[in-house]
């Protein structure tokens, strides 16, 4: 068996709560050592405050294959502990605001001056520039300022609050994945590192794709709930069951819409599939009127068997048993606690557990021994409760 794609990858991971943590814990899922500092005491708090509905937090969801290290910062024998672990390191991740590690004496400036090599990525709302570089923030903030959040919702309607952290994660994990593994390449071949500077706002912005054309053919975003994919048009859309479920259509080409007219019987509205405006909403009462008559269960019969992209809209309960996503091994049990396997399949990587998210300090002596600290040095960092 090959070994994993980034064996051999150190990371220190100074991030806490959600996106920095994804994003460490998809490079150690790919084999990359992962070592959680965290401060002494009680930790990355999302170990707490991330269990919000019983006992379960989603700290253990983002945080396995990690070693964790507890650190002070805050005193001078924990930044150099620090630092002789930077040395060899080849990724930093941090997620603190602007300014934070610099004043700690362990931002990119202090780490590269004793190791050229390193890629340091900085994980923040709004970024390392710009007016609003200070401000604190969540998610539905940066949806907010990216213009995303007044998008999202139904005709005549506030803007919805989606269960789900775009910013966060598409925007945090996913964005400071792509720049820091790009700059490791590099830095690899180069022998030079770099500084990844993530703006959780910049990475939903850039992927908006669909209401920047409508900027651009229009002059202005049309209001929330009638551009072509947020309820515009008739053949993309969710249509309510008899029994207040919903489906999702989205027969957008041709040969789906004519599927799905023939299979509802409704083969007048075959030359409706773009319809808009005054056309589009007729269309769309019509489609309406048609998926009323029937159960969610009748709906997922009838359509179980035709290739037109109309599919139930699954509970998430149900999802977790749906046949597709089990088949994929997406859910995978850590330590008795289900949770997400790596949403990518790579040839000779079978998914592995090799360790549950780790208790706060779990590894600090292991780790502080491996860079060369002797057993007194440990000792003595522990009586100063610098570890």
């Amino acid at each position: 068996m090959r070994p994993p794609p980034l064996a051999g990858l150190r990371v220190l991971d100074l991030t806490r709560l959600l996106p920095g943590p994804l994003a460490t814990m998809h490079l150690a899922d790919l084999g990359a050592d992962v070592i959680k500092i965290e401060e002494p005491g009680g930790g990355d708090y999302a170990r707490t405050a991330g269990a919000v509905h019983g006992g379960v937090s989603y700290f253990e969801m983002v945080n396995r294959n990690k070693r964790s290290l507890t650190l002070d910062l805050k005193q001078p024998a924990g930044v150099e502990a620090f630092m002789r672990l930077a040395a060899s390191a080849e990724v930093v991740v941090e997620g603190f605001r602007p300014g934070v590690v610099d004043k700690l004496g362990v931002g990119y400036r202090a780490v590269s001056s004793i190791n050229p090599r390193v890629v340091y990525c900085a994980i923040t709302g709004y970024g390392q520039d710009g007016p609003y570089r200070d401000r604190a923030g969540h998610d539905l903030n940066y949806l907010g300022y990216s213009g995303l959040l007044d998008q999202i919702g139904v005709a005549g309607g506030a803007p919805a609050v989606p269960n789900f952290q775009i910013g966060d994660l598409l925007g945090g994990s996913l964005s400071a994945l792509v720049g820091l593994l790009a700059a490791v390449v590099d830095a690899r071949s180069s022998g030079h590192g770099r500084y990844v500077d993530v703006a959780m706002t910049d990475g939903v912005f850039a992927h908006s794709l669909f209401p920047l054309l409508t900027v651009l053919g229009l002059g202005q975003v049309l209001p929330r709930g009638q551009d072509l994919l947020s309820g515009g048009m008739p053949s993309y859309g969710v249509y309510a069951t008899a029994d207040g479920r919903h489906f999702a259509v989205s027969a957008m080409e041709p040969k789906f819409w004519q599927t799905l007219c023939a299979t509802i019987d409704r083969p007048d509205l075959a030359p409706f599939a773009f319809a808009t405006g005054s056309e589009g909403q007729r269309v769309r009462r019509e489609l309406e009127a048609v998926f009323a008559r029937r159960s969610f269960a009748e709906w997922t019969t009838v359509f179980a068997g035709v290739d037109c992209c109309v599919t139930p809209v699954l509970r998430f309960e149900e999802s977790l048993e749906n046949e597709q996503l089990r088949a994929r091994g997406m859910i995978v049990e850590v330590a008795g606690v289900k949770q997400f396997a790596p949403p990518f399949k790579i040839s000779e990587l079978p998914f592995a557990a090799r360790r549950a998210a780790p208790a706060a300090g779990q590894h600090s002596a292991e780790v502080l021994g491996e860079a060369g600290f002797s057993g007194e040095e440990i000792a003595h960092l522990q009586s100063q409760k610098v570890i």
